[in-house]
Order: C-alpha cells, then structure tokens, then sequence
C-alpha cells in the first residue's frame, strides 16, 4: 500500500473515531457518567483535601440569595464557619433526585451531633417548588438540621448558579424524567466557602461526589461505585481543620 493510501485510512479511521465516539465522551461528562475505569481510582489519603480551582484561582461559592423551606432568605453568608454539602434537585423528580435526599437524609444523621454541618439543596424548578412544597418536601423526608436549607427563587439564578457557579449541569429537557436533566453530582464546601474534594489517583480533585448512588447499593448499571463513604470521610476532614 502506498502512502497516499495510508493516509486516506488514517483519515478515515480518524473521522469515524470523531462521528462516534467524541460525542459519547462529551455526553458523558455533561450527564457526570464518567465511569471508574476511566482514570485510576480514587486515592484515600489522610492528607488535607485540594481545593478545586478555576484558572489558577480557588474556586468558591459563589453568592446567592434565595427563600428557604420556612421563607426566610438564604445567602452563602449564612453557611460561612460550615462545613456543607451542595445539590440541585426538584421535588417531583420521578428519577435520581429521591436517591440524591436518602444519601443526604443518611448524612444527616451520620453528623447529627455536628452544630457546624449543613446542606444546601437548590430547587431547579422553582416556580413549582415553592416554600410551602420544599416544606413539605423536608417534612415527608425527616429533615431535621436546622441548617439543611431547601432553596426556591428566580429560576435564572438558580440556573447560573448550578451551571456557571459549581459547573453542576441543570437543563430543562423534555425528554428526561420529570422534563428536567441535571447531574446528580453533590459539591462539598468548607468553612471558608471553599469547594474542596479529595483526589484521584492522578493527584487531581475529583471535584464532585456522586449522588445518585446509595452506600448499599455499591454501584450502578454503568459501572459507577457509590461515593457516599468517602464523603463521609470527606466531611469529618473538613470539620477536623
């Protein structure tokens, strides 16, 4: 075979690997399905977690004013000096979001003796979730830390907040369950409005903890193991500094 030849092949082969494959990737990261043989497992270290960064700079919370379950106004002030975990959700999700409140609802109870731990859940269908429905909602649910917040407001914000501010995918979209697409992915801050994570076994953050994924469960049909247990790990770190 000549090397004209050759190269059409390559080409070839390279234009089909683009038509395939790439766009499975990309789907994957947007949908947070990136399974655990696609890069090496977790480290489980006892040293500090990283900070996740943006162009160099640590990323943190940004600010937010929204109405709680009691419809009273939230801000990212109101957790400084926590240690939280972080979700977007909407109350009839007929799909992960059920999972994502059990695996919280299990957090807190397993920090029930911390003053310093908290949640914050961020409605993705505001205009439906009102206070009185996120009331409910916790109520139906066992919440019970007072600084577990159910958030509803202006649905834009609400929106940058998920899909500029964490980089957590929030989409309306007909076709998903409920007509809403989001990660299920759960972010963890500290104290200081930092979002940390522990990393990967290519010294990376892994930046967000699966969230649709319960602790007795241990995996999904794809593949992907529970992040539940080092979450709690994660947690009791941060508490620790």
């Amino acid at each position: 075979m000549n090397k004209k030849h050759t190269y059409v092949w390559v080409s070839l082969i390279i234009l089909i690997f683009g038509i395939i494959v790439i766009p499975t990737i990309i789907d994957r990261i947007k949908r947070g399905t990136i399974v655990e043989n696609d890069r090496m497992a977790i480290a489980d270290k006892s040293a500090p977690l990283a900070y996740v960064t943006y162009d160099g700079e640590k990323r943190k919370v940004p600010p937010f004013e929204l109405i709680n379950q009691d419809s009273l106004l939230i801000s990212d002030k109101d957790y400084l000096g926590k240690v939280y975990v972080v979700e977007f959700f909407f109350t009839r999700c007929p799909a992960i979001c059920p999972i994502m409140t059990e695996n919280l609802v299990a957090l807190q109870e397993e920090f029930e003796e911390e003053e310093d731990f908290g949640i914050a859940s961020f409605s993705i269908t505001p205009e439906y979730d009102t206070p009185r429905v996120l009331k409910q909602y916790a109520e139906k649910h066992g919440v019970e830390n007072m600084d577990w917040h159910f958030m509803t407001g202006d649905k834009e914000k609400i929106y940058s907040l998920a899909n500029d501010g964490f980089n957590i995918f929030a989409a309306e979209n007909p076709d998903a369950p409920g007509g809403f697409e989001h990660s299920g992915l759960f972010a963890l801050i500290d104290r200081e409005g930092y979002i940390r994570s522990r990393t990967d076994g290519y010294g990376n953050p892994i930046i967000y903890y699966r969230g649709a994924i319960t602790e007795d469960q241990g995996e999904n049909d794809h593949g992907e193991k529970e992040q539940i247990s080092i979450l709690k790990k994660d947690i009791e770190k941060l508490l620790q500094e």
